[in-house]
């Protein structure tokens, strides 16, 4: 032995060469995550998206639920879409008061959460911790509509994504057989579905599809006493949903097709323009605000092909025989690397010591996760079909776009083909033929434009921030006036009446009317009797609205009936005293 010089023995434990690069993407997907956080709280301390009564009625169910006032079942005025935001925040608006901040905060952390859920999925179903990387980024992005359905506690859309990976999570846990609390896995399964039938049916798709699946590995496990938890959870979930339905005689259902227009007629060229050309790109996030260019509409041509994609490599994954099956790490169908050969830990799955397990009537770990894809993308292909058929999309497309806001719990499932193929352009331990290596390319460029493409659309989303703030602002100089006045009850148009309710913690109460003057649609009926019998009311309306054009006719016909203030942005028509 040389002298000075130290050898380790034979037998002495060698660093895996990927260990270094595990770190790094689990660094830089934490990054991402913040990111992503930071991004949305930001929005927020800048009155961002743009809040309206629909939101503003969710937060005054909050202070009414915080104060014991009520307990709402369903969203104020109507007998579907469960008010579990307004339970949510209840707590935060007991600090705080009627704050938007603090009505939003829940919708925050249910985002954080949906991410950080989609991430796990995303090692759970492929192993690769880098292209979990580029989910969690993509999720970090957010265009104007993605924002508005994460952050706007408007009902329904900010906790259905983390419910809807949730399903899928824990149903790849009971699939594959991973070992140690399977009663309460069972039971929060149960408890999470009937969750989501109280509070918004869009999310069922993925219910069903996430069912199937653990009916499919998991049938005999469901007898006894794990089917009687399944069940009685989920009854625990749908608890508010069946008592109402119960006590009021009323079937949740009809009320939700009334509200997708189902009794409306729209023609199936609108629906399928809407559908299929402009909903898809809006509601994943490659739009502006409002609006798409006609370049941001590659994502309609790319989606079909990504759903046939995904449901075919999945069913090839599932349908092939268990000690043959494709190891995730390499994408579907691709070679495994030569036994020795030093091990990629950034790609590889999840760590050994967490690695699921088969069980008697389970499955491998590629055939679940192979059938929780495919039942990711059939949930997918599900929304887009219902949404296609719902009158919503052709008569107004732009802003019925947010009923797609589920497909984005389908994103590993869709992407994961691409990103396969993407991999293969290194070759492996096989040499790549000149077809595959278009293939390659061509994925790897459709993954670049979907980064740049949703990275555009958050620049764009963020640029809003400015007129949001100068619209809180002015709305807040509105509330101030009318306090100083001594205004405590007044008549608005519906996108001013419970906007201004809860911004003033109900200082001043609001009834609706049309531009008419004649009463309008009052989401909660004791405001208008408040108003009716209330002396001598206020009027307020948008300055330029047509409510404001019918009391300037009014001053005008009979003068002296009102006196006219104006503050930036609306008009205060006072009674005469």
């Amino acid at each position: 032995m040389t002298a000075g010089v130290r050898q380790e023995p034979r037998d002495a434990p060698r660093a895996l060469p990927g260990s270094g690069r595990a770190r790094l993407a689990g660094v830089l997907t934490l990054l991402a995550l913040l990111a992503g956080i930071g991004y949305r709280l930001v929005l927020l301390v800048w009155d961002t998206p743009r809040t309206n009564s629909d939101e503003a009625t969710m937060g005054l169910a909050a202070l009414h639920i915080a104060r014991g006032q009520e307990f709402p079942v369903w969203f104020y005025g109507q007998a579907y879409m469960g008010a579990l935001e307004a339970y949510l925040a209840a707590p935060v608006l007991a600090l705080t008061g009627p704050s938007l901040l603090g009505l939003r905060l829940p919708t925050l952390a249910l985002y954080a959460l949906f991410v950080l859920l989609a991430w796990r999925l995303t090692l759970r179903l492929t192993g690769d911790r880098w292209f979990a990387l580029l989910v969690v980024a993509l999720l970090a992005l957010g265009s104007d509509r993605i924002v508005k359905n994460q952050l706007i506690a408007g009902g329904g859309y900010p906790e259905m994504n983390p419910v809807g990976v949730a399903l899928a999570l824990l149903a790849y846990d009971l699939c594959a057989g991973r070992p140690g609390r399977r009663l309460p896995r069972w039971a929060a399964w149960g408890l999470l579905a009937g969750l989501m039938l109280w509070v918004d049916p869009l999310v069922l798709p993925y219910v069903v599809g996430t069912g199937v699946v653990l009916l499919a590995f998991r049938w005999r496990e469901l007898r006894g006493r794990t089917g009687a938890a399944l069940g009685l959870a989920a009854l625990v979930g749908a608890a508010p949903l069946l008592g109402h339905s119960v006590a009021a005689g009323r079937n949740p259902l009809a009320a939700v097709l009334a509200a997708g227009g189902a009794d409306v007629p729209a023609g199936w060229a609108d629906r399928l323009h809407g559908g299929l050309l402009l909903g898809p790109p809006l509601g994943m996030g490659f739009c502006a605000p409002s609006h798409c260019a006609t370049w941001q509409l590659w994502w309609a041509y790319a989606l079909p092909v990504l759903l046939v994609a995904g449901a075919v490599t999945a069913w090839r994954t599932l349908r092939a025989p268990t000690d043959r099956a494709p190891d995730r790490s390499a994408g579907d169908g691709a070679p495994r690397p030569p036994r020795g050969a030093p091990v990629d830990a950034s790609a590889a799955g999840p760590r050994p010591d967490a690695a699921p397990l088969s069980g008697a009537d389970g499955g491998s770990a590629a055939r679940v996760g192979a059938a929780v894809r495919l039942a990711l993308v059939a949930a997918a292909a599900a929304t887009l079909a219902v949404y296609v058929a719902s009158s919503a999309s052709g008569r107004t497309p732009v802003e019925s776009s947010r009923y797609l806001s589920c497909l984005l719990i389908s994103l590993p499932a869709l992407l994961w083909p691409l990103w396969s193929a993407a991999r293969r352009r290194s070759g492996g331990a096989r040499p790549v033929r000149r077809a595959g290596r278009v293939t390659a390319v061509g994925a790897s460029a459709v993954l670049v434009a979907t980064v740049l493409t949703t990275g555009y659309a958050t620049y764009r989303a963020a640029g809003t921030a400015p007129t949001a703030r100068a619209a809180e602002t002015r709305h807040a100089e509105l509330v101030t006036t009318l306090r100083d006045l001594g205004v405590r009850h007044v008549y608005a148009g519906y996108w001013t009446c419970n906007r201004l309710t809860f911004a003033s913690g109900e200082d001043v109460v609001c009834a609706v009317v049309d531009d008419d003057l004649r009463p309008g649609f009052d989401r909660y009926a004791p405001y208008r009797r408040a108003v009716a019998a209330s002396a001598a009311p206020a009027w307020v309306a948008p300055t330029g609205s047509p409510l404001a054009s019918r009391l300037d006719d009014r001053m005008r016909a009979t003068p002296g009936s009102l006196d006219l203030v104006t503050v930036d942005g609306y008009c205060i028509y006072l009674p005469h005293a």
